[in-house]
């Protein structure tokens, strides 16, 4: 029984001990403030396909409230879906690239965080650049001629300037999840298509037609941005018009 209640006594001396130092290293812990974030844009990846858009980003944290975020990787469009008019049918992609980049500033609400930044609830101006370019095959089906293949190249640029207000989750001290929850902006748009074969004006007329539509399978929009618009002589729509931006980003606090 004695050897039991000194084991007891120098067990509860330890712990009386131990609990100043580890109330400090939880108080270090607390206070220690992360300045950088690695982060993976997961909503471009489910939109356009993880194989063909990996963007990559790095926020460093510039002073008590503010940051600066820059997003950059190859970004293309994904396998579209079939496409047909009177006379034409896409019969398949001969290549896609693109890139993606983007930058912004973040003013992190000192008034409504808790914590500050990377961490809490911010607002910013963004400027966004994207590049999309592909190469398609068309079957050209014509009353005067047999069947043949049309080939056309593709480019779409888009430039947005605008702002932004988000708010990042930092869970487990070192995982961050980044929402630009509203980021209205102002765009402009410019689409060029060339056909490398000779067609007359109306099966140009034709094709150009099946491309916008191409286009708005994966831009949710565009048919309202494009709806009033013609290719002109050079086969290119430029425009400016209304833009948006919604992120989800998933990155590493260090």
């Amino acid at each position: 029984m004695r050897t039991n209640k000194k084991i007891l006594a120098a067990l509860a001396i330890l712990f009386a001990l131990g609990c100043p130092a580890m109330a400090q290293d939880s108080t270090a812990t607390h206070q220690r403030t992360y300045k950088n974030v690695i982060r993976y844009d997961l909503s471009g990846g489910l939109l356009f396909g993880f194989g063909k858009y990996v963007v990559f980003g790095y926020e460093r944290v510039l002073g008590p409230h503010q940051s600066m975020s820059v997003n950059i990787g190859p970004a293309s469009l994904p396998r579209l879906l079939s496409i047909e008019t009177d006379s034409f049918s896409v019969s398949k992609d001969t290549k896609r690239k693109g890139f993606n980049v983007s930058v912004d500033y973040r003013f992190y609400l000192a008034k409504e965080n808790k914590y500050g930044p990377p961490r809490g609830l911010y607002i910013g101006p963004y400027i966004s650049y994207n590049q999309f370019e592909r190469n398609n095959e068309w079957n050209y089906n014509s009353a005067t001629s047999p069947q043949q293949v049309v080939h056309t190249t593709t480019e779409f640029k888009i430039l947005t300037l605008g702002g932004e207000i988000g708010y990042q989750f930092v869970i487990w001290k070192r995982l961050a999840i980044d929402m630009v929850m509203i980021g209205p902006g102002f765009s402009h748009y410019d689409l060029h298509s060339v056909i490398h074969n000779t067609l007359s004006e109306r099966a140009k007329e034709q094709i150009q037609s099946a491309i916008k539509q191409l286009i708005t399978q994966r831009f949710p929009g565009m048919n309202y941005v494009f709806s009033d618009k013609q290719f002109d002589g050079n086969g290119r729509i430029r425009t400016w018009d209304v833009g948006y931006r919604y992120i989800v980003h998933l990155g590493f606090v260090f």
